[in-house]
């Protein structure tokens, strides 16, 4: 292709979804269209908004509307990247989420709230800090120090600003291996990965902050710690919302924080579940490639979630803005978006049902290729024969 022929591509393509990832931005808006709904209903069923929305409205919005695996042209790739107006198409998620939060307290506070509507309000604010964490996501990759700061921010809503330290310098060195807190293993239901990740993330992001200090000769109890820092960015803001609204609203902000961190680790358990980078040598794996990461094309889910269901080049590219992030033909793909595939992963029996073959087939019935979970790794492989000369290579012992 000629330079002329690139020029003459980059005037003329447009983003088609230009205009629709500001739907991102109605998420944050969840707990006030709640209140609306019950103000203009009376029903206070309408509290629990934001889970019928996240698991029933976005999954049939993705079945009904489909998929797009369309790619932008490589051409286009540098000025979409320089276009700021994606950018702040994730800004303005902080200040809709602190409005909301802020107004959830609010609510909250009233004597004439029953405490089923109050538990209702603090789900729909689980999904709007859920959802931040996946903003703070997009925005922790980022090269600007702006941006960095802004991700910071998002994350103190979970009390999960670890997430920070660990996501970047440990998930993305460690993904689709035994040694990734934040990789799923086959055979490994979401509620024995639940604790394992939360521990184990939070483990390893104290440890890689420490590691860090030390090299740079500083404490590490002190002020240049991003774990401590970032903790204490969530407990002025907890103070602060108590010490304004009275102790009523501290456990609602609580079960928000918990529900809020819960949909990003059944996001983490679904994106990567028991895929395995083939080890090289002791403790040195092969390079990420598209196979490491269960990618689905769903537009909604996509638009909703600044496309991290393209997660495989993602983990190839870890600083490629959303609205550039490509799919790939070999990527291993979801039966359905991230909103179906999260309700799906908190029921075992079905998730197995679903996404085991998919597993076997991805590794052409071979397991031994695969990350198995230790518990469960010899009846797994006993009851699937492998294929005849395959050798151990899951390093599921770890």
């Amino acid at each position: 292709m000629t330079a002329e022929t690139r020029a003459e591509v980059q005037r003329q393509w447009r983003d088609p979804k230009r205009y629709f990832w500001l739907l991102g931005l109605a998420v944050p808006t969840l707990p006030f269209q709640a209140g609306g709904l019950v103000a203009v209903t009376g029903v206070g069923a309408f509290w629990w908004w934001g889970a019928f929305f996240a698991f029933v409205v976005v999954p049939v919005l993705d079945r009904v509307i489909g998929e797009d695996g369309e790619n932008p042209p490589e051409e286009a790739m540098p000025l979409l990247e320089r276009d700021r107006y994606y950018r702040w198409c994730t800004y303005l998620y902080l200040p809709l989420q602190y409005a909301s939060l802020i107004w959830a307290c609010r609510q909250w506070a009233r004597p004439e709230l029953v405490v089923t509507d109050r538990i209702g309000l603090a789900v729909t604010m689980g999904v709007v800090a859920g959802v931040a964490i996946n903003t703070a996501h997009e925005l922790g990759h980022k090269k600007e120090h702006m941006e960095r700061r802004l991700s910071r921010i998002a994350l103190a809503q979970t009390w999960y600003g670890h997430f920070y330290v660990e996501h970047n310098h440990g998930h993305h060195i460690r993904v689709a291996t035994p040694q990734d807190p934040a990789s799923s293993r086959f055979g490994e239901s979401f509620w024995r990965f639940l604790p394992r990740t939360v521990v184990g993330s939070l483990v390893s992001a104290w440890r890689l902050e420490t590691r860090r200090l030390r090299r740079r000769d500083r404490r590490v109890w002190s002020r240049h710690n991003d774990v401590l820092t970032a903790w204490a960015m969530s407990a002025v803001l907890f103070a602060s919302l108590t010490a304004g609204f009275g102790i009523t609203v501290l456990p609602y902000l609580l079960l928000q924080a918990v529900l809020g961190f819960t949909l990003l680790e059944s996001v983490n358990y679904l994106e990567h579940y028991g895929l395995l980078r083939a080890e090289r040598s002791p403790g040195r794996y092969e390079r990420v490639t598209p196979r490491h990461s269960w990618n689905s094309n769903s537009t909604t889910s996509n638009l909703f979630l600044y496309q991290l269901q393209r997660h495989s080049d993602h983990h190839a590219n870890p600083l490629r803005r959303y609205q550039t992030l490509r799919h790939f033909d070999q990527a291993p793909q979801l039966p359905s978006g991230y909103a179906s595939m999260i309700v799906l992963s908190w029921f075992p029996p079905l998730w197995r049902r679903v996404m085991d073959p998919k597993l076997v087939k991805h590794y052409d019935g071979d397991l031994t290729r695969a990350n198995v979970h230790p518990p469960v790794r010899e009846r797994l492989l006993a009851h699937r024969p492998q294929p005849a000369g395959t050798a151990d290579s899951s390093g599921a012992g770890g």
